[in-house]
C-alpha cells in the first residue's frame, strides 16, 4: 500500500535541494515550476510520514496490549488516528486535475431575463472578485460590457494568486466548478407590481493559459479594430481602440474594449484566446479518452443549471451535490467557501469510488 510514497519523498528532498540552488533562480519560470511542485509534494510528503508513524506506534500498543489488556484502549486509539492517516492519504494521491494549480479567468454572460439577467451578472461579478479578494487574489477586469441599469451583458474577470498557492487552492482548483447557469429568483428593480421573477447568467470558469501551453500561429488570427461602446450603444471611445480578434482553425471570437489602449486591449483578449483554446483543448482530450471521467460534478456541458440564488427566502442552492444554505446575502459578499467546499468534497468522494483498490 502506499508503494509510491518513497519515491514522492525522494523527488520531494530533491527539488528541495535545487530549489536552495541559487543558480535555478536564474530562470524563473523553472524556479517557479519547481516551487508548485515543491508545494504540491509537501503535503503528501507529511501525510505518508504521519501514516508510517501511525503504523508504527499502532503496532506497538497491540504489542503492549497483547502482554497487558490495560493497553486495549490505546490500540484502539492509534487504529482510529491510522485510519484518519491512511484516509487523508489516499485523497492526496488521487489524481489531480492538471490544471488545478492555473490561475483563472472568469467570464459571466447575461442570458434570459435582459436588464435583471444583466444585474444579475454584475452581482455574480462581486461575488468572485470579493471571493477573490479574501483568498488573497489579485482580480482584474480585462473586458466588460455594461448595462443600462449598471450590470453587465459580459464581463472577463482574471484572478492570479500571489505567490505559491498550497495544493487544492490555487484560483482554478477552487472555481472550476463554478462554469454552468446560475438561476437567480427576485423581485426585479424594474418590476412595479412585486411579483417574483426569474432569470439566469452564465459562468464560464478558464484556466489561464501560458503561451507555452498554447501555441497561436499569427497566420490563423484576424484582427479587427472598432470604436469601443457603453452602455444602449453609445460611443464611449473617439479612436479605434477596441479589438475584435477572431482564431480561424476553430472559429472562437473574442472581443476587449475596456482600454483605452488599442494594444492593451488586443494582449487582453489574447489571454483570454489562449484561455478558451486550452480549455477547449482540455475538453477534447476529456471527450476523446476512452476512460474519461464524466465528473458528477462538472460537465463540459455549459448550459448545465448548477445553482439557484432564492432572494426572499435568502437561500441558495447548488442542484448537483444537493448542497442548501441560508446565508445569500454573505455568499454574495464573498463567502463562498462552504458551497466550493461540497463541489469539492463530491468530487473527491466520486474519484474515490472510481479509483482502483
Amino acid at each position: 500500500m502506499f508503494e509510491s510514497c518513497a519515491e514522492l519523498v525522494a523527488e520531494y528532498a530533491d527539488v528541495e535541494t535545487r530549489l536552495a540552488d541559487p543558480a535555478v533562480h536564474g530562470d524563473q519560470a523553472a524556479a517557479r515550476r519547481l516551487g508548485r511542485r515543491f508545494a504540491e509534494l509537501g503535503p503528501v510528503v507529511a501525510a505518508y510520514r504521519e501514516w508510517l508513524a501511525a503504523c508504527a506506534d499502532l503496532q506497538a500498543a497491540e504489542e503492549l496490549a497483547g502482554a497487558d489488556p490495560d493497553f486495549a484502549a490505546e490500540a484502539e486509539l492509534q487504529e482510529r488516528r491510522r485510519e484518519a492517516a491512511t484516509e487523508r492519504l489516499t485523497t492526496l494521491l488521487l489524481p489531480r486535475d492538471p490544471m488545478d494549480d492555473k490561475d483563472v479567468i472568469v467570464e459571466i454572460k447575461a442570458g434570459e431575463g435582459g436588464e435583471e439577467s444583466a444585474l444579475f451578472a454584475g452581482d455574480l461579478a462581486r461575488m468572485y472578485m470579493r471571493y477573490a479578494e479574501r483568498q488573497g487574489w489579485a482580480p482584474q477586469v480585462i473586458d466588460s460590457v455594461e448595462s443600462d441599469l449598471g450590470g453587465f451583458k459580459g464581463i472577463s474577470i482574471a484572478m492570479k494568486a500571489k505567490g505559491v498557492p498550497e495544493p487544492g487552492r490555487a484560483p482554478f482548483a477552487r472555481l472550476k466548478f463554478e462554469g454552468g447557469v446560475h438561476r437567480v429568483q427576485r423581485v426585479p428593480v424594474t418590476e412595479s407590481q412585486g411579483r417574483i421573477h426569474t432569470s439566469a447568467a452564465g459562468v464560464l470558469v478558464l484556466p489561464e493559459a501560458e503561451e507555452v501551453d498554447v501555441v497561436i500561429d499569427p497566420n490563423d488570427l484576424r484582427i479587427d479594430v472598432y470604436r469601443s461602446s457603453g452602455p444602449g450603444g453609445q460611443s464611449v471611445n473617439t479612436t479605434d481602440s477596441a479589438v475584435r480578434i477572431t482564431h480561424l482553425p476553430t472559429g472562437v471570437v473574442v472581443s476587449c474594449q475596456n482600454e483605452k489602449s488599442q494594444l492593451q486591449n488586443k494582449d487582453s483578449a489574447m489571454r483570454i484566446l489562449r484561455a478558451r483554446l486550452l480549455a477547449e483543448a482540455q475538453e477534447q482530450a476529456a471527450r476523446e479518452a476512452s476512460d474519461a471521467r464524466r465528473s458528477q460534478v462538472r460537465t463540459v456541458d455549459r448550459s448545465e443549471r448548477i445553482r439557484t440564488y432564492n432572494f426572499p427566502e435568502n437561500r441558495i442552492s447548488d442542484h448537483r451535490v444537493g448542497f442548501k444554505a441560508y446565508n445569500l446575502d454573505q455568499v454574495l459578499d464573498g463567502e463562498l467557501d462552504a458551497v466550493i467546499d461540497a463541489c469539492v468534497e463530491a468530487d473527491q468522494a466520486s474519484r474515490l469510488t472510481e479509483s482502483p483498490a
